[in-house]
């Protein structure tokens, strides 16, 4: 499936949701059903710098396609991990480096985030570009 076919997906998914108590349940239960994160890589250098939270990604490229694992200490943050490893994990480096972020202001949640989550989102997006950058310049 495509990064725009899973968009789509979670921006319908969003729209079906009456209101933010609603949105915020949803995105703390992706967080509660991401994959747990291998221990071995909870540590320092996969700490995404910038967040509040401890927030970790570790990345591989597998066939052309970079697969994320991630994980958070916070509940909502963690969702935000599963949200964000939904769209970009199992995409090659050039549709992650193509693919704005443009979705999370289709679904409302840059505005509905604190200061500080909203700066975490942004060092989570950021990540991610990072590791596609890197395993773009070796293939």
């Amino acid at each position: 499936m495509s990064i725009q076919e899973r968009v789509k997906i979670l921006i319908e998914e969003f729209n079906s949701l009456s209101d933010w108590e609603e949105r915020y349940k949803s995105i703390i239960q992706r967080g509660k059903s991401l994959s747990v994160m291998n221990e071995d890589y909870k540590i320092e250098k996969n700490l995404v710098k910038g967040c509040q939270s401890k927030v970790w990604f570790h990345a591989e490229l597998k066939e052309g396609l970079i697969h994320f694992q991630g994980d958070s200490d916070a509940a909502i943050v963690k969702g935000i991990v599963a949200l964000l490893l939904f769209i970009y994990s199992g995409s090659s480096p050039q549709d992650i480096l193509t693919t704005r972020p443009d979705f999370l202001d289709e679904i409302g949640l840059k505005e509905h985030l604190s200061m500080s989550r909203a700066n975490g989102l942004s060092s989570m997006l950021k990540q991610i570009s990072l590791y596609a950058i890197v395993f773009k310049s070796q293939s």
